[in-house]
């Protein structure tokens, strides 16, 4: 028995002493460490925060408190200090618990998050309520240094400080996000963390001035300035002090005692706080101390040795993108790549050696990202924007107004398009398609494996207006069976087998479900015409009118929601031009979809080729 598994609820805590609860740090790291090695997930972020869990839910009351996790990938400690031990072994499988703070879930879950820098608005937001209602209870959100790169957290801190709402806010910082953090708010957070001693240098002037008779409190007050001059001296420019808050720190997030000491001061404290504590991503485990950006998102891994248990044997998407994108570059001087803060993520690693002056990593700032881009555009450059589809949604105004608006020629690399897998809700990329559609001017394209990426990007790289380019997580030769027919043409699409009877329209990497489809089919003698729909925008509609003068149902397939998808393309060209061949519109439907393994999430969508195939024979027999 560990005492871990004492804890059914996190005020259990409160009866260990500070030194009994780094055993129990040591129990969850252990858990951590056995459950992710099988199950794939967040590792890194999630080791480094156990001691700092542990403080939080030591020194304060939740739910009653209100624990928000900005980002929430490493709320994996939260999750099991808070009644989700016996269930935590399901963590990030079909039916089993979130790797995120999910509200549905769990009480202690006051805030979802999936996506950074919503913690420090969410809890204002809660900190209103709570006044309003006239209670005390406390409000504190943990905020990692890489999520202070975007303008959603200085916004609200703005905000915070302008109302003197009482907010606890931790700021975890590991100096990593999925890359490593860059720019001036990453700086400044290294100075610091050199100048912790300048509190008590403070603290001492002031009390050593008081006891002098007659004279000690006037004389404090005449060194007020010499005491301002000596805080911008000893702290490079205190941002937090200025913007209102009580700053306590930096403080080692390691140490328990001191973590719960300086919460303690935070909770009697009547104006806003900032805890600046200092962690490790990967703390408590050499391969992921040494490595904590391969080990942020992990695949399934030899506990022992920190060795994947699948090596790729074949080039993901991200792969292909990135090489495809150096190759291109060395012969265009004018192609540069911008991502936020996922270098490694989107494969832009070699690029951003070959080419490092035409590399720009801008931290966790979608929006700063594609508005960076449009001014290269407007310059003359012709910038690519690698980005995650999930991310690129917060960057919607930028790519409608500043660059869509001045038909500027930004390409967007959209990756992890489609449902992603374990990650779930908050990081399925299934709404880029429409997004992306709705803007004038925009040419959207999908392709269907990395051969086709190549090429795709290829021919972005000659526009001159917007383009977007969807591809989805995993390998790149997912469909071998096509013709590679190039060059590609705007707006057509590409014929991969034909068929009398029934038209599969796909897109992307649901072209491979197609041909399944087509090839089961043909085993009960119903031939299927399967196309690459390869464009989005502008659609093939003279292909679509022809194929479906001369066919008996038309299907269309997509892992982006129908509503703005091809399958509403589709319908709207049937209507358009007084088609009446039957038409069924397969794709993501109007739910927010939840976690497990790709193959079982469609399934449970009717995406997979058995359920397709059928839904196709009961409306050919209907």
């Amino acid at each position: 028995m560990t005492l871990l598994s004492t804890i059914k609820k996190p005020q259990d805590l409160k009866q260990y002493s500070s030194k009994e609860l780094y055993y129990i740090a040591k129990d969850i790291r252990e858990k951590i460490l056995s459950t992710v090695s099988v199950n794939g997930g967040h590792l890194a972020s999630n080791l480094g925060v156990v001691e700092l869990t542990l403080a939080i839910h030591s020194t304060f009351n939740s739910p009653v408190d209100k624990i928000i996790w900005d980002v929430g990938h490493q709320a994996y400690a939260h999750k099991l200090l808070t009644g989700r031990q016996e269930v935590f072994d399901t963590i990030r499988q079909y039916g089993g618990i979130s790797g995120y703070p999910v509200i549905e879930e769990n009480v202690h879950d006051c805030f979802g998050a999936g996506h950074s820098t919503t913690s420090l608005s969410a809890a204002l937001g809660m900190a209103i309520e709570r006044d309003l209602a006239k209670r005390n209870n406390h409000i504190i959100a943990i905020i990692g240094d890489g999520s202070l790169t975007g303008g959603m957290a200085w916004e609200a801190l703005n905000n915070i400080g302008h109302l003197q709402k009482k907010v606890i806010i931790i700021i975890n910082d590991n100096q990593m996000s999925i890359s490593p953090n860059i720019g001036s708010i990453s700086r400044y957070l290294n100075g610091l963390r050199t100048a912790p001693m300048y509190e008590d240098i403070k603290r001492n002037t002031v009390t050593a001035l008081e006891k002098i008779p007659l004279i000690g409190k006037g004389l404090s007050k005449t060194i007020e300035r010499l005491k301002n001059s000596l805080k911008y001296f000893m702290i490079n420019g205190i941002v937090f002090e200025e913007l209102g808050f009580t700053y306590i720190g930096s403080i080692d997030g390691h140490d328990i005692e001191a973590m719960q000491i300086a919460l303690q001061q935070a909770a009697i404290s009547r104006a806003p706080v900032i805890i600046h504590c200092v962690t490790k991503k990967g703390y408590g485990c050499d391969y992921a101390l040494k490595s904590p950006d391969v080990y942020h998102g992990i695949a399934p891994f030899n506990v022992k040795t920190g060795e994947l248990l699948k090596a790729r044997k074949v080039k993901t998407f991200s792969q292909v993108f990135g090489e495809s994108l150096v190759d291109l570059a060395e012969k265009d001087k004018r192609i540069t790549a911008v991502t936020a803060a996922m270098t490694s993520g989107v494969g832009l690693q070699r690029f951003a050696k070959v080419h490092s002056n035409r590399f720009f990593d801008v931290a966790i700032a979608e929006q700063h990202a594609v508005t960076l881009a449009a001014g290269m555009a407007a310059a003359g450059l012709k910038p690519v924007v690698a980005i995650y589809s999930t991310f690129f949604q917060r960057a919607f105004d930028q790519i409608l107004h500043d660059v869509a608006l001045q038909n500027l020629p930004v390409i967007f690399a959209v990756d992890r398009a489609g449902l992603v897998g374990h990650d779930g809700a908050t990081h399925h990329g299934v709404f880029d398609l429409s997004y992306m559609k709705m803007i004038p001017g925009m040419t959207i394209m999908a392709p269907c494996n990395g051969a086709e990426l190549t090429e795709m990007l290829r021919f972005a790289v000659e526009q001159d207006n917007p383009v977007s380019i969807r591809y989805p997580r995993g390998s790149s030769e997912i469909f071998t069976k096509q013709q590679n027919s190039w060059p590609l043409e705007l707006g057509k699409s590409e014929i991969i087998c034909t068929g009398r009877e029934v038209v599969i329209w796909a897109i992307g990497n649901m072209v491979a479900v197609a041909y399944q489809c087509a090839q089961q089919l043909q085993e009960e003698q119903i031939s299927a015409t399967v196309v690459n729909s390869r464009f989005l925008k502008p659609f093939d509609t003279e292909l679509l009118k022809k194929l479906a003068s001369s066919s008996r149902l038309i299907v269309s397939l997509e892992d982006n929601v129908i509503e703005g998808g091809i399958g509403e393309t589709i319908a709207i060209e049937l209507v358009r031009n007084n088609i009446n061949t039957p038409f069924i519109p397969l794709g993501i439907p109007d739910k927010f979809v939840s976690h497990g393994n790709i193959g079982l999430l469609r399934k449970e969508l009717g995406l997979d080729s058995k359920t397709i195939c059928q839904q196709i024979k009961a409306e050919l027999a209907r």
